[in-house]
């Protein structure tokens, strides 16, 4: 018997890897599911997978949300379907190289797919969430938010832009009925790496995790009422105590005089 349904989750990104591991996941535990992603076929498929698995509804919206048009479908759809409570904003692109050696215009779009598409779709879920009081954002950005390497720049820079992005609408929402997440996954064993300029085997041995097991430990922190969750940190307390110390240095952030090693 088919249990109640606990609400519709969007999930952007929904065909393959961490995307159809939360679709798969989330109406595993009764939510009705919409993916969301480019390639229709794919789509059709991983739908009927899902809705055979779970019994759940699964309906699909074909969208490129790398472009304007694609990206105000999902806004649409996050604006008018009111049985929407929870989005996985998961969908974003790669990129590995040297910043002197990228072009501008491959630059250009992963910024508009990790940043600009990201945060319309963050806004759209966040007003409608807002509206109606309830509601659960979950962002996807990279341990490489934190872990910065030299190829790396432009990509590392999108994902701790989640992060900060995150973080605020957290404060937003803190007397609200609408929860906010951030996940910091590492290395998954996804199609996420073809042609990023990272090839799968070149990451070293143990780093890389499976992107199921990567969802239901991303899931376990969002019961446990996480802010930032990643993944394979061994003890929480390590990014406590990097958030304290980012917390202790604001009352020197801004203030009239410069510091005395500045001085002439």
């Amino acid at each position: 018997m088919t249990s109640p349904t606990k609400g519709t989750a969007l999930i952007t990104g929904a065909t393959g890897g961490l995307g159809a591991a939360y679709a798969q996941l989330l109406a595993a535990r009764g939510h009705d599911i919409i993916l969301v992603a480019r390639d229709q076929a794919r789509l059709d498929s991983a739908a009927a997978k899902i809705a055979s698995a779970s019994g759940r509804s699964v309906t699909v919206l074909s969208a490129d949300l790398g472009t304007l048009d694609g990206v105000r479908a999902v806004e649409a759809r996050l604006a008018d379907d009111v049985s929407i409570d929870t989005l996985v904003n998961n969908a974003g692109g790669a990129l590995f190289a040297p910043l002197r050696a990228t072009d501008p215009d491959v630059l250009e779009s992963l910024v508009t797919l990790n940043v600009t598409s990201f945060t319309r779709i963050a806004a759209a879920a966040a007003k409608a969430f807002a509206d109606r009081d309830n509601g659960t954002i979950i962002n996807i950005a990279s341990a490489l938010a934190l872990n910065i390497i030299p190829v790396g720049a432009a990509y590392s820079a999108t994902k701790a832009y989640v992060l900060a992005f995150t973080q605020g609408i957290a404060q937003e929402f803190a007397d609200s009925n609408v929860t906010v997440q951030v996940v910091l996954p590492g290395g998954l064993r996804t199609d996420f790496w073809n042609g990023s300029g990272i090839e799968l085997d070149q990451l070293p041995a143990g780093s890389v995790m499976e992107p199921e097991i990567a969802a239901e430990a991303a899931l376990a922190g969002l019961d446990a009422g996480e802010l930032v969750t990643i993944p394979s940190l061994p003890d929480y307390a390590g990014w406590e105590k990097l958030e304290a110390a980012r917390l202790a240095l604001i009352p020197t952030l801004s203030l009239a005089t410069p510091a005395d090693r500045y001085a002439k």
